[in-house]
This record gives structure tokens, C-alpha cells and sequence, in this order.
């Protein structure tokens, strides 16, 4: 398989219908990618193209782009930082994802732009904690209880459900990650787990947990999926 960091989704966004017939925009935006691509010796598993304003965020391609880039671990590619947002909360949620990218206008936006939002948020998080703080400490001073139960037994047991469901979740969002391209493998005609891993491994899409696939590992998927 590919290695994960030499793999490559691409993305290109132009804001007017016009702009998308023409090619304008789209041209260089993907004249950039491409010498980016051949300089680094990148592999591009897949493009998507969008013709929508940089102020939408619910675009269907890029949501594709973003879904293809956690099936195949690869990193996602735009000429322009903009390109994909200039909201900064979305660029939050990106980094959120989990989803890797590159913004070749900005090589530091994936450290330093995202790394000084997130300073924000830890900001906002640390004022909430000493307004929090302070309440307890204004209750306490009132002589009001702050709360001590008395069984914690039921607390820890309500707290190990609340893991195993929260695992189980997890485990199914993976899952969900390949459902459609082992649905994909299927339609292509791929009847057994062996011949499904096969079909996975050449589209160098790797198991929810970052291995190559085996008949095996399709089956623990599908027994998540089919749930």
C-alpha cells in the first residue's frame, strides 16, 4: 500500500456557475496541486471539484473529499486555504475530524493558524473553569452542599454502561467509514470476504484501525455494519 503520507486528496472550489464552465480559477488552482504533487512525489487517490460559495459550508464534495480522506487516511489538498473555508470555526471542525490537509498558499495553516484558534478555545475553556470554580467556592462560603453521594458504587457502574456504549459508538463510526466501499467491492462483483479484502487493498483503502484487510477483518466490519 501507499504510505499514509505521500496520499492525496484533492479539492478545488470556484464560487460562480461561470467560473466553472470557463475553467477560470479551476486551472491554476489545479496547475498548483499538480506541481505541488510531482515535486513531492504524491500520489492523488481521488478529486473533487465544487461550484459553490467559499460562505456555504454544507458543500457535497468536500464532505465527499473529507469522507474519502478518513476511508484511505490520506491528506487533504487545496491550492488555496479559502478554497475550503473562511470561517474559522469550520477550519476548527476540520481539525476536529481528524482529517489532515494542506493549503499550499499557507504551508502554516495546518500548525499555525489552527494551532492559534485552538489557543482561543483552550482561553475560552480555562475562563469557564474559574467562573466554575468560583461559583463552588461562592456556594461554599454560604454554607450550601456542593454535593457528596453517598453510593458511588452506582455511579461507577452508571459510568463503565456509559464507556461501553461510548466504545461501541466509536466502533460503529469506523465501521461506517467503509460501508460504502465495501458496498462498492460488491457491486464490482466481489462475492467473498477474500475477494472484498482484495478489492479494498487495491483501492488502498486500509481497516478502520489502519491495517491491510483480510477476509477476517471484513467479516468483524460487516457483522458492525449489518448490526
Amino acid at each position: 500500500m501507499v504510505p499514509a503520507r505521500s496520499k492525496f486528496i484533492t479539492y478545488y472550489r470556484v464560487s460562480t456557475v461561470k467560473q466553472g464552465r470557463s475553467g477560470l480559477g479551476l486551472e491554476a488552482q489545479r496547475a498548483t496541486v499538480q506541481r505541488y504533487l510531482q515535486a513531492n512525489h504524491g500520489v492523488e487517490l481521488a478529486s473533487y471539484t465544487e461550484v459553490e460559495s467559499g460562505k456555504v459550508n454544507t458543500r457535497p464534495q468536500l464532505q465527499a473529499a473529507l469522507l474519502r480522506c478518513k476511508q484511505t487516511r490520506a491528506t487533504l489538498l487545496v491550492a488555496k486555504l479559502d478554497r475550503l473555508s473562511r470561517n474559522a470555526a469550520f477550519l476548527m471542525n476540520l481539525r476536529d475530524a481528524s482529517v489532515k490537509f494542506e493549503a499550499l498558499d499557507i504551508p502554516e495553516a495546518n500548525t499555525l493558524t489552527i494551532g492559534v484558534l485552538a489557543v482561543i478555545a483552550q482561553h475560552e475553556r480555562e475562563t469557564i473553569s474559574a467562573r466554575t470554580k468560583a461559583a463552588l467556592a461562592a456556594r461554599r462560603a454560604r454554607g450550601l452542599p456542593l454535593g457528596n453521594p453517598r453510593d458511588l458504587s452506582v455511579y461507577a457502574a452508571s459510568a463503565s454502561a456509559k464507556g461501553r456504549v461510548v466504545l461501541r459508538a466509536r466502533a460503529l463510526e469506523r465501521a461506517s467509514l467503509v460501508a460504502e466501499p465495501i458496498a462498492e467491492a460488491r457491486k464490482a462483483g466481489c462475492t467473498s470476504l477474500r475477494q472484498i479484502a482484495a478489492h479494498l487493498n487495491a483501492q488502498e483503502i486500509p481497516t478502520p484501525r489502519g491495517f491491510a484487510w483480510t477476509a477476517t477483518a471484513v467479516a468483524n466490519a460487516l457483522r458492525l455494519i449489518e448490526a
